[in-house]
This record gives C-alpha cells, sequence and structure tokens, in this order.
C-alpha cells in the first residue's frame, strides 16, 4: 500500500511538472511532436536498459500488438496535449484531464472486465463537477462553443487517446513486467512520434540541435518528470483498476491551475482552485474506498 502511495504522488507531481516545461518549449517555439521526440528518444535510451536487465524468455504476441497500439496511440495522444498547451492555458488544459478517468473506466470494461465501485463513480462525478468550475471560467465558458475552441479540441482529442493508450498499458504489464512496459512505451512511442513529426514537416522555428542547445535544462527536467510520470503510473496499474487510478492522477489538476497563475500568470485562480478542490475530493473518495 505504502508503495501504490507514494507511485500515485510521484505521478501527480511529475505530470504536472511536465506539462509546465512542454509548455515553456512551445513558447520558446520548439514543434510539440519534436518535444515529444526529444523526450521520448532520451526515455528510450533508458528503456533499453530496462530491457536487458527484465527481458523474459518469451513474450507473447499480445505484447507486440498491445505495445504497437500503445505507441500510436501515446504519440499521437501526448502531441495533442503539447499542441493544447501550445495553445490554451495550462491551469485550463490539466482540469480538463478530469474526463479521462470515463474513458479509462468504459475502455477498460470493454478490454479486462474491470468494473468500478460506486465509490469510483462517485468520485468521478465529483472530479467533473470540479471540472465545470475550472471551464467555465474561460471565455467561452461552460458552454457548447468551448467546442470551437482549438485548445480545447486537442485536449479532449489528447484525453480519449491517452485514456485509451492507459488500458492498453495495463495489458502490457500483464503480458510482461514493468521494465518491458516502460520501454515499450518509450520506444514504441518514439517510432510513432518520429513518423508524425516527419509527416508535419518537422514545424517549428527551431532546429533539434540548436532547441537542445538553448533549452538543454527544460528538456532534462521534461525528461526526468516523464521517465517518473510512466514507471509510477504502471507501478499504480499494476496494483489498481485503469479508471480509479486515472480519478486519482486527476489530483494533478491543482498544481496545474496554481502553477499556471505562478509561472503564466493565468487569471481566475480562485474560481479554478474551487473547481480543483471538488476534484481533489472525488480523488480523495475513490482512494478511501479502493
Amino acid at each position: 500500500m505504502a508503495l501504490i502511495f507514494i507511485a500515485v504522488i510521484a505521478r501527480i507531481l511529475s505530470n504536472a511538472a511536465s506539462n509546465v516545461f512542454q509548455k515553456r518549449l512551445t513558447g520558446f517555439g520548439v514543434a510539440p511532436f519534436q518535444v515529444n521526440l526529444v523526450s521520448y528518444g532520451a526515455l528510450s535510451v533508458i528503456g533499453m536498459f530496462f530491457l536487458c536487465a527484465n527481458l523474459p524468455d518469451e513474450l507473447p504476441m499480445r505484447y507486440w500488438i498491445f505495445s504497437l497500439l500503445s505507441g500510436l496511440t501515446g504519440a499521437l495522444g501526448n502531441g495533442f496535449i503539447v499542441k493544447a498547451l501550445e495553445k490554451g492555458e495550462l491551469s485550463v488544459m490539466g482540469p480538463i484531464n478530469a474526463y479521462k478517468p470515463v474513458v479509462g473506466m468504459v475502455t477498460s470494461f470493454l478490454l479486462a472486465r474491470e468494473l468500478p465501485n460506486s465509490f469510483g463513480l462517485a468520485g468521478v462525478a465529483l472530479i467533473i463537477l470540479g471540472s465545470y468550475f475550472v471551464l467555465d471560467a474561460t471565455q467561452e465558458r461552460f458552454s457548447w462553443t468551448l467546442l470551437r475552441n482549438r485548445a480545447i479540441q486537442y485536449r479532449i482529442a489528447a484525453l480519449l487517446l491517452t485514456g485509451i493508450q492507459a488500458v492498453i498499458d495495463k495489458e502490457i504489464i500483464r503480458a510482461s513486467n514493468l521494465g518491458m512496459a516502460f520501454f515499450s512505451w518509450s520506444f514504441f512511442g518514439l517510432l510513432f512520434t518520429y513518423l508524425m513529426w516527419t509527416y508535419t514537416g518537422k514545424n517549428g522555428t527551431q532546429p533539434v540541435g540548436r532547441s537542445l542547445r538553448l533549452h538543454r535544462l527544460d528538456y532534462l527536467l521534461l525528461v526526468i518528470c516523464t521517465g517518473t510520470m510512466v514507471y509510477s503510473t504502471n507501478i499504480t496499474f499494476s496494483s489498481m483498476p485503469v479508471g480509479e487510478a486515472l480519478a486519482l492522477f486527476q489530483l494533478s489538476g491543482i498544481l496545474t491551475v496554481y502553477w499556471g497563475y505562478r509561472f503564466f500568470r493565468e487569471g481566475q485562480l480562485i474560481r479554478k482552485l474551487v473547481g480543483a478542490g471538488f476534484m481533489a475530493a472525488g480523488a480523495a473518495l475513490i482512494l478511501l474506498h479502493t
């Protein structure tokens, strides 16, 4: 239980921090897929050590199938996350992710027949209620016009894709182990991100080499945060249903609200924190009864 608690806290902190560095890099003119390409590339090198230390005698075919699917959904989903952060507010983009547990619960039921309990459902309901307060602070307010906002569109696409990826990643863990799951996330994510980076014409104002020289500290911290996020996520998935784990992770919404105000001068802090508080209450309800 202690290990799961530490993993959840590490995931919450590292996810919010990685969003800050992703937004900073796009603010410097680095293309979203280029940001992910560098982080996937660095983590793939680390993943090779996990591969050597954790390679089983035989891997089932479903490991490779799920790894390819995870790489595709992850590359697209993370690409959309960074594009959303490039165009929208961190304090809004983070809490929108509150809907991700719903995607995870539905997908985990379809693929793994995991059923959430009543407390899990109540917790998700509170998280979604909290997201109302955050989204109602936008210029479009909580209405259908929000869907015309390009950053919102990117974030919704991202939460759908990464919600599906979360369930797939748990199947990878079941088919192998935590180390192989880390390698799979990194390597296949790198493969598909490179293809997408090439397809988009390598958009951005800075070549990769120049970008790495100018922003090496941001990249380094992004890699550390992302690596921590991936491994702590895998530890949590190995012991909890996906939907409930994703709901707990939404506590990072509180940090993104504050850090959006602190680092990027984003407004309506109090209203957004009230919404984030509802989200925290929902996550606590799930945590107490998991």
